[in-house]
């Protein structure tokens, strides 16, 4: 990676510090110029230092992946659009399940799956999504059948995040990971701010995990590609 490349990382960061300041002021019109700027500093960084593996699918997921989120990011800045918002990041999380689904060494082929074993590891990830349907469903509504899509597709990125253990490296493992449940985390406040009960630290929280989240899948990924063992 060339040191220049890091300028991007700044400015994903100052974005990120200056968003969860407008969040906490509550000035939503100096957010309209912060929130777009977030992504656009990881799309940035990650194009630059994949440009010579480019034309490869695992490239092209990752990036689909930030361009849908940074899509979404602008569209869920209006109320009215919430849904096309909702679609656009559930198109982020089937790229993003493509691109682990990638990175990792020799992916197994569905039947040497043990389904039994898998599902209990990822129980959790299940009761979790569960947990937030259950509060969720009364207030759906019209929103009812988008949503349950919505939760399947994350909840198969999650469980993809977490298929790659022990068939990629430490690093790239454990960030694509905690990058993914802090994902989950994130839209689980959406949705129940949104859907079941606001409370006053869901700005914070949702915009919080959601950037770490995609800092650390980003960087997993990198991870990935400097020590695909």
């Amino acid at each position: 990676m060339r040191d220049k490349n890091i300028v991007w990382l700044y400015l994903f960061l100052a974005a990120t510090l200056a968003d969860l300041a407008f969040v906490i002021e509550g000035n939503s019109e100096f957010r309209f110029y912060s929130k777009p700027l977030i992504l656009l500093g990881l799309i940035a960084y990650f194009y630059q230092t994949t440009r010579p593996i480019a034309s490869t699918l695992l490239t092209k997921s990752v990036l689909g992946a930030l361009i849908f989120s940074w899509i979404g990011d602008i569209l869920l800045m209006w109320p009215q659009l919430f849904v096309y918002g909702l679609g656009s990041f559930l198109m982020a999380h089937v790229c993003y399940i493509i691109g682990f689904r990638i990175a990792q060494r020799s992916p197994t082929r569905l039947e040497h799956v043990n389904f039994v074993k898998s599902f209990f590891f990822n129980l959790p990830i299940y009761l979790a999504a569960a947990l937030v349907f259950y509060l969720i469903n009364p207030g759906l509504g019209t929103m009812k059948i988008p949503v349950i899509a919505y939760i399947i597709v994350i909840v198969g990125m999650v469980t993809m995040a977490r298929d790659r253990f022990k068939k990629c490296n430490p690093a790239s493992f454990w960030q694509v990971f905690i990058g993914a449940i802090l994902f989950f985390i994130s839209d689980g406040a959406i949705a129940i701010s949104r859907f079941f009960q606001d409370f006053p630290e869901s700005g914070i929280i949702i915009m919080g995990t959601y950037a770490t989240a995609q800092l650390l899948i980003v960087m997993g990924i990198r991870s990935y590609l400097i020590n695909p063992k």
